[in-house]
């Protein structure tokens, strides 16, 4: 173990219960995905638990080496799924991390620069809105095809990285979504849409789709205009203080009145189910209440829904399987459309190495995470993946891409909204 750097705080200090509760069983490790491609225990949820409550009872510092550690986690909270003892591993790694940045401890090598450059552009939609024109005029004109085909940004990892991930953007900006929209269907309630970041700008359909699906099922949907970013990015990274801005600003964007905050973007959806945990306010936990999946909410609503005659695989999002526990509804959800096939794969539920802003920061570890997802998606034989995070969709993308594997890599609500279009033997 490195030399000691510092001791642990008080101040957001990780739960000690939470920390005895593991009992080096050795369930979690065929979960964790940087244990299969490592083998080292120390990057495994068992070895990091062990790190973690050595350092929070003073028994080693917070150090380098402890920090190196919790970096290669992707936080994809796999092993709480199949923890028996109920170890909060999402929550522990949050509270420690937090404690390594408050004392600005940092791993040997650490790209600390580039994480805190990333944080001042995703979270922030305004500021990703103006590079859109940008990168709108850089893939239309041709020149993202050149620059490929030289291998311009080769010298640069992490523009290369990120140049890599951009997916096709539409020739003109998306319209802003209406305010409010009334319900289509037999009235059901107040919804207020949470329509993102990076889902706002880079998956716009998504948005404008996951509104016409809750207004089909019988929804008053509201979109606050002054929302800004959830934050998940932040509680991912310990800047616990930035995270709670975010939060507070967020939830006094949307009016007192709705019956349900709607998120689309599995990342976004766990962090707003974790404001009551974070906040420690009675406003917080009762707006936590409200927040839902799309699946959940579309789960049981009467849909009239047409044929799409395809075979697809479900890829669980981590937060979304692991962070808020739903895995049957968006499966219930396709499996409803009529002509579609839902063809399971193998480490469904394994992430694919996108991980929030984690594939631009470990590069080599989600390179091999989306190598074995995507081969595990070729084995499958369908056209069209399902996969509920805009993250996600750009990795496994990029991934598919890479090897030659041609497939749709889409949000389950385009799905569902192509099955509404066909309703009553459309095109």
């Amino acid at each position: 173990m490195s030399v000691v750097t510092a001791g642990p705080s008080a101040v957001d200090a990780p739960s000690m219960d939470g920390l005895r509760a593991c009992v080096h069983c050795g369930i979690c490790l065929p979960q964790c995905p940087t244990y299969r491609v490592l083998g080292q225990e120390m990057d495994s949820p068992r070895g990091r638990l062990y790190l973690m409550r050595a350092a929070a009872e003073g028994r080693i510092g917070l150090t380098p080496t402890l920090a190196r550690h919790l970096d290669l986690c992707l936080g994809c909270r796999g092993c709480e799924s199949a923890c028996p003892s109920g170890v909060p591993f999402g929550s522990l790694l949050e509270a420690t991390r937090s404690q390594l940045e408050r004392q600005g401890v940092r791993a040997p090598g650490s790209d600390h620069g580039g994480l805190s450059m990333l944080l001042q552009w995703f979270p922030y939609p305004d500021r990703l809105g103006a590079l859109l024109p940008w990168l709108r005029l850089y893939q239309w004109s041709g020149l993202q095809g050149l620059v490929r085909g030289i291998g311009l940004l080769a010298p640069f990892s992490r523009l290369r990285a990120m140049e890599a991930l951009l997916p096709r953007l539409a020739s003109a900006g998306a319209a802003a979504l209406p305010e409010v929209t009334p319900p289509s269907g037999e009235p059901r309630g107040r919804a207020g849409l949470l329509v993102g970041c990076v889902q706002r700008h880079f998956f716009p359909e998504v948005n404008a789709q996951t509104l016409r699906l809750l207004a089909a099922a019988g929804y008053e949907v509201v979109v606050p205009r002054e929302q800004g970013c959830c934050g998940a990015l932040h509680l991912h990274s310990g800047r616990l203080d930035d995270f709670r801005g975010m939060a507070r600003q967020l939830m006094r964007a949307f009016p007192a009145d709705v019956d349900v905050v709607v998120a689309n973007a599995a990342g976004c959806g766990s962090a707003l189910k974790e404001y009551g945990h974070w906040l420690h306010e009675p406003e917080a936990e009762a707006f936590s209440q409200k927040v839902r999946d799309i699946s959940e909410v579309l789960a049981d609503a009467d849909l009239p829904l047409g044929a799409v005659p395809v075979a697809v695989t479900y890829q669980d999002a981590c937060h979304l399987a692991h962070g808020q526990k739903v895995r049957a509804e968006p499966r219930a959800l396709l499996g409803r459309i009529p002509g579609l096939r839902l063809v399971e794969m193998a480490d469904s539920d394994l992430c694919c190495g996108s991980a929030g802003v984690y594939n631009l920061l470990e590069p080599g570890m989600a390179g091999e995470l989306g190598r074995r997802k995507a081969e595990r998606i070729r084995e499958t034989g369908v056209s069209v993946v399902a996969v509920g995070n805009p993250g996600c969709i750009m990795q496994i993308g990029q991934t598919c891409r890479g090897l030659g594997l041609e497939v749709e890599v889409l949000h389950p609500v385009t799905l569902l909204a192509r099955a509404l279009d066909n309703q009553g033997g459309g095109r």
